[in-house]
């Protein structure tokens, strides 16, 4: 299939911590739907990835994220790890690039702690999402309604937003983030 063909989607992560496997999942669902993907960091170079604590691999970074705008994506895949959001949220050219997806109106899709970032956007207000359980507060103090699922997908805001809880689910958050950035490509033309 290529539900994703011609498209380009932007995988932001930090120079360190993203989890591995919500990297590399999404990625191989994005192009194996057509699309391309393209590894955006605060840094050039490479990124380091883990595997919960322990060091993964590297992966070689296509665009620094103050060379880029949204206007050069489809849509954005915000990978978990617990390091990876937490120092996304602090570089404001990061957050900036983030809520310009949402301003844009272009699908999103974050899982695990991703939605830190969301947060320091302001973009959860009023939304509907889901995430690794910690963050379930910190959701909640930010406007949005948290909810326990495998993956949800909120069309009640600007753009579509997909998300999901931990690993375990990547199978239904890659084949839900590929749907939906396939229906906004077709809404888009």
């Amino acid at each position: 299939m290529n539900e994703l063909d011609g498209r380009t989607i932007a995988f932001l992560v930090a120079p360190e911590g993203a989890e591995q496997e919500e990297l590399t999942s999404p990625w191989q669902a994005v192009e194996s739907a057509g699309g391309t993907a393209r590894l955006v960091s605060t840094r050039p170079g490479r990124i380091q990835a883990f595997h919960h604590l322990d060091r993964g691999d590297e992966f070689p970074v296509d665009a620094v994220v103050g060379d880029v705008l949204v206007s050069d994506f489809d849509a954005l895949v915000l990978p978990g790890g617990v390091a990876n959001p937490d120092h996304l949220r602090t570089e404001l050219i990061a957050v900036e690039f983030v809520r310009s997806f949402f301003d844009a109106g272009k699908p999103v899709a974050v899982i695990c702690h991703g939605p830190w970032t969301l947060i320091e956007a302001d973009v959860v207000r009023g939304r509907t999402l889901t995430s690794w359980p910690s963050l379930k507060t910190d959701l909640a103090n930010a406007g949005a309604t948290w909810v326990d699922r495998e993956v949800q997908i909120c069309e009640e805001g600007p753009n579509t937003l997909v998300s999901s809880r931990k690993p375990d689910d990547l199978r239904a958050f890659d084949a839900a983030l590929v749907e939906q950035f396939a229906r906004a490509a077709v809404r888009a033309h």
